[in-house]
């Protein structure tokens, strides 16, 4: 998904990771999709929809990110855009990541859209890293990412607007659950 006739740059593998582990100050992530279908979770996901019980040490490794940057002053915060009913995967999310992910430190945000109208925020998941930083999350309609775009020359702005919407239109998870 070339932006402005730019060739795209993808991010995989220790690239990918490295905008987790160097950013120095703030990441931000809008997450609008209800069902992500990720071949990392697929086992998780499946156990959870069977009624399993969650595993010992889930998601410890990201828990483990998350406490650093909290100890060092730097912010994690999504805000994530849900529609009622919940979808399975939304379920999943609600019950066995966001509360982990909460309890290490993370800003998680709720932005119902059940009975709103359009809030203007876009149809696309990104990260904003250092409020100067974008990366565009790529999926398919049934939730398979297709890439991780870094965003050459972003219109930063506007991803500070979207940032702001969202969060003026949150509620934290630990209200928005009970």
């Amino acid at each position: 998904m070339p932006v402005g006739g730019s060739d795209p740059v993808l991010l995989d593998g220790d690239a990918w990771q490295a905008y987790f582990r160097d950013f120095k100050r703030s990441a931000f992530r809008l997450e609008v999709h209800q069902t992500y279908t990720m071949p990392a979770e697929a086992e998780t996901v499946r156990d959870f929809l069977a009624g399993a019980e969650k595993p010992e040490g889930f998601n410890a490794s990201w828990h483990r990110t998350i406490r650093e940057h909290a100890r060092a002053g730097r912010t994690m915060t999504r805000a994530k855009i849900v529609r009622r009913p919940l979808t399975p995967y939304g379920r999943y999310l609600f019950e066995w990541c966001i509360p982990g992910n909460v309890a290490a430190g993370e800003d998680y945000q709720i932005v119902d859209v059940t009975e709103r109208p359009n809030l203007g925020l876009p149809e696309q998941d990104f990260w904003l890293f250092d409020e100067s930083t974008v990366v565009h999350l790529n999926y398919r309609s049934d939730g398979t990412q297709i890439n991780r775009e870094l965003i050459q020359n972003p219109d930063v702005n506007k991803y500070l607007t979207w940032r702001d919407l969202a969060l003026e239109s949150a509620v934290p998870f630990s209200v928005y659950r009970t």
